[in-house]
């Protein structure tokens, strides 16, 4: 098993100033930890109100999406959408709501809004903590080969399948329209092109590949229905983020048993300083002081 992220401590927001706590959101560990810490509330009050502010010993909690999704999940207690404005919005934001503490949950890819949060974090003067599920580890009989971008992975695509499964998300595809994405002499995938079976939530932005399909879905997913999708669309190749986690991780699994390649891209450096821990119950204990 893959260990938690090891980072410096950072001092946790203190028990009788702590008013208010901001995620930023848009995983299942901010979901859970907003969960967690709004259990905390209906324990002290002996309700469960709908639509009242998560608030346990004085404790506010608001979850900010950045609204990439049509139909989020949405967390109990209070909820925002949208970008801040860059650093210095989130700087101004953090001031302007008396925010204790901030607890980074974003993908592990969301590298931008990372580096926001610490700079900001540090600026305003607010405690940070960053909760990272850990990445995947391959294991006997993985065939993976990890590159550092989209970009890479579209390159190294034509010497290991012809018929992809591309679960990147619905960003960022366009690094998959180059020659090794376009229609062979036939207008079909050929010698000098690929096929991609295209998985995401929401509609993909941008351009798509030439021959792509697409398949909205959204996880977790079941390894019989992996298997069975891999088989139904002739996949021999798989492209994935090394977003961790166990919603996803059946695709790699069924990859593994149907003997296929898969090109992982790994994360983006963290910010450095930032303390990270692996669950939403560390984060629980953090913002409670302990």
């Amino acid at each position: 098993m893959p260990a938690a992220p090891r980072t410096p401590e950072p001092s946790p927001p203190a028990r009788e100033a702590l008013r208010h706590v901001l995620i930023l959101g848009g995983t299942t560990e901010a979901r859970r930890l907003a969960e967690v810490l709004h259990a905390d509330h209906s324990a002290a009050d002996g309700s469960d109100p709908d639509g009242v502010r998560a608030r346990g010993g004085g404790l506010r909690v608001t979850t900010s999406l950045a609204g990439r999704v049509a139909r989020p999940v949405l967390p109990p207690g209070e909820a925002r959408t949208g970008g801040f404005g860059g650093t210095e919005g989130l700087v101004r934001w953090l001031r302007e709501h008396h925010v204790h503490a901030l607890v980074d949950a974003t993908h592990p890819f969301a590298g931008t809004i990372s580096q926001h949060a610490a700079r900001a974090a540090a600026a305003a003067r607010v405690p940070l903590l960053a909760v990272r599920r850990p990445g995947w580890v391959p294991g006997e009989g993985d065939d993976w080969h990890p590159v550092d971008s989209l970009e890479e992975a579209a390159a190294l695509l034509p010497t290991l399948g012809r018929r992809v499964f591309l679960t990147t998300g619905r960003t960022g595809l366009a690094a998959f329209t180059g020659p090794e994405g376009r229609d062979g002499p036939d207008g079909q995938h050929g010698p000098d092109g690929l096929w991609f079976l295209v998985r995401s939530v929401d509609p993909p932005e941008g351009e798509l590949p030439a021959n792509a399909e697409v398949l909205l879905d959204r996880g977790p997913f079941t390894l019989d229905g992996e298997r069975a999708l891999l088989r139904a669309h002739r996949v021999d190749v798989l492209v994935t983020k090394d977003s961790g986690g166990a919603a996803t991780a059946p695709k790699l699994t069924a990859a593994r048993e149907a003997g296929l390649p898969v090109v992982v891209v790994r994360r983006p450096a963290p910010p450095e300083g930032v303390r990270a821990v692996a669950t939403a119950e560390e984060a629980a204990r953090w913002v409670r002081g302990g």
